[in-house]
């Protein structure tokens, strides 16, 4: 029974102390994880439906030449970086139920409408506004799942989630194949096309889903599902956290000072930034584009084989963030230590272009593991930030914005479609930025380290100062005491 409990809690976290918080858990796990993962699924399947368009009949029906394909990635990530910010600070003012939703709806049109292009142009305009809308999903799902659940509870959370992203990546490869092979040609459509009507047709239903099921945040949910007293409790349990700020709905303008006058903006920006860059061989589908080039596979094998790399980074995602969340200290550094060796073997191994074709498929399945960071980076990040939840709702959104801004022109440099099969630039610039997780990781340890020891002093000195007040006023009590016993004594005496 005590293996049990132990395997219990390193699977799923703390047990809750009484029967009505395991109940509220099971509840919000349910509602929160399942909506924010089906709305992930969706918004990955459609960035990934781009790419396995593209090595499935796209670039010939379009004709597109050159980087026109890398132009697309960019735009998308123009826009996903200028609607990130103001995505997640309306969640502030506007209920999460009626934001999350509107945005997953407004993609489902522009998907829809990704059906019908006759040329790249209409791509590239769609995109860009699909990558406002789509901005929402990622670091708004991180900003809800660090309002409701504990530290302990954050990590897995934010892997399942992250990891249905993921499996959106690994369905769509599947999707386009299958696609491909029974919808090819159909009402005249190419097999391509049929891709985006069936991502529209899958997003719809979800986003529906949400505006009637998402319970928003702890002090503002409605949700029919939750009783009074778990409304209460789903507050309580948080604020029983000294250092967490549950308070929402509210901006101040002293937000911009609060951010800009502490090491977590800069700090957490940097590092995803930084370590989100090791995953550019799955996003921009490196392997998928490398047996295109080499020849001798077949359009459902390009979209199959690359599969393999996702599941690596599912399984990856998975239990990185379950063991992270199983240790004492919470600590998420590993993980980024972890992928990073991870990425310089697959590089390294992809470079020696003598090796045997199986080498290269193994190198670029265990280059999933570089998606492992996802999850817990953003979980650090919410647990750094825990004390301001503004702070961290601009942190979370910053985080994901500047690596997007290395991505405007990331791929466009090292990982051009033009450098196929090879991807020499892309690989070397794989190692670098491996290197640099590595050093901006330690930074972010030291930095949270020591802002620890500093609260640490400070409450010790607060704790020692109120001590000293509690002890100064107890004298003058006693003192006040005698002063009033000696004169009721005298009073007595010359009576």
């Amino acid at each position: 029974m005590a293996v049990m409990r132990k395997i219990r809690h390193f699977v799923w976290g703390e047990v809750p102390a009484t029967k009505t918080e395991r109940t509220l858990l099971l509840k919000i796990d349910w509602f929160i994880l399942s909506y924010c993962c089906l709305m992930y699924f969706s918004n990955y399947l459609d960035r990934s439906n781009v790419t396995n368009a593209y090595v499935s009949g796209m670039r010939e029906e379009l004709n597109m030449h050159g980087t026109q394909y890398n132009q697309i990635n960019t735009l998308f990530t123009c826009g996903y970086i200028v609607g990130m910010i103001p995505n997640n600070l309306m969640l502030q003012v506007v209920p999460p139920r009626i934001w999350l939703p509107s945005m997953q709806i407004v993609w489902g049109v522009l998907t829809f409408c990704t059906s019908a292009v006759s040329n790249v142009q209409q791509i590239y305009a769609i995109r860009f506004f699909q990558g406002i809308a789509e901005s929402s999903t990622f670091v708004g799902t991180h900003y809800i799942l660090g309002s409701w659940y504990k530290p302990g509870e954050l990590g897995k959370r934010s892997g399942i989630f992250t990891s249905s992203g993921l499996i959106g990546t690994l369905f769509s490869g599947v999707l386009q194949a299958a696609v491909y092979t029974h919808l090819n040609g159909i009402s005249g459509r190419s097999g391509w096309r049929w891709l985006f009507i069936i991502d529209g047709v899958i997003t719809m239903p979800i986003a529906l889903y949400g505006f009637l099921m998402f319970p928003d945040v702890p002090t503002t949910t409605k949700a029919f599902y939750l009783s009074e007293e778990e409304r209460l409790l789903s507050c309580e349990r948080l604020e029983s956290d000294k250092d967490k700020d549950i308070e929402h709905g509210h901006l101040s303008w002293n937000l911009i000072r609060r951010v800009l006058g502490r090491w977590r903006w800069y700090g957490c920006s940097l590092l995803f930034a930084v370590s989100g860059e090791t995953e550019s061989l799955g996003s921009n589908n490196i392997m998928g584009q490398w047996l295109k080039a080499i020849g001798g596979y077949t359009v459902p094998q390009i979209d199959y084989y690359p599969s393999g790399m996702t599941a690596f980074a599912i399984v990856s995602t998975l239990v990185c963030a379950t063991w992270t969340d199983a240790t004492e200290s919470r600590a998420r550094w590993p993980v980024l230590v972890y992928m990073a060796i991870a990425g310089i073997i697959a590089s390294i191994c992809i470079l020696i272009w003598s090796s045997p074709i199986g080498l290269k498929f193994f190198a670029y399945y265990i280059a999933g593991a570089t998606y492992a960071g996802q999850a817990t980076t953003f979980a650090w990040a919410n647990q750094i930030c825990a004390d301001d939840h503004q702070e961290r709702a601009v942190v979370l959104a910053s985080m994901n914005m500047w690596n997007n801004v290395l991505n405007a022109w990331w791929p466009l440099v090292f990982y051009p479609a033009t450098d196929a099969p090879r991807f020499t630039k892309g690989m070397w610039a794989m190692i670098g930025t491996c290197i640099a997780t590595l050093l901006v990781t330690w930074l972010v340890w030291h930095l949270e380290r020591r802002e620890k020891r500093v609260k640490a002093s400070h409450t010790a000195v607060e704790g020692a100062e109120r001590g000293s007040v509690v002890a100064r006023q107890k004298a003058e009590d006693e003192k006040s005491v005698k002063s009033h016993t000696g004169s009721s004594r005298r009073s007595q005496e010359s009576t």
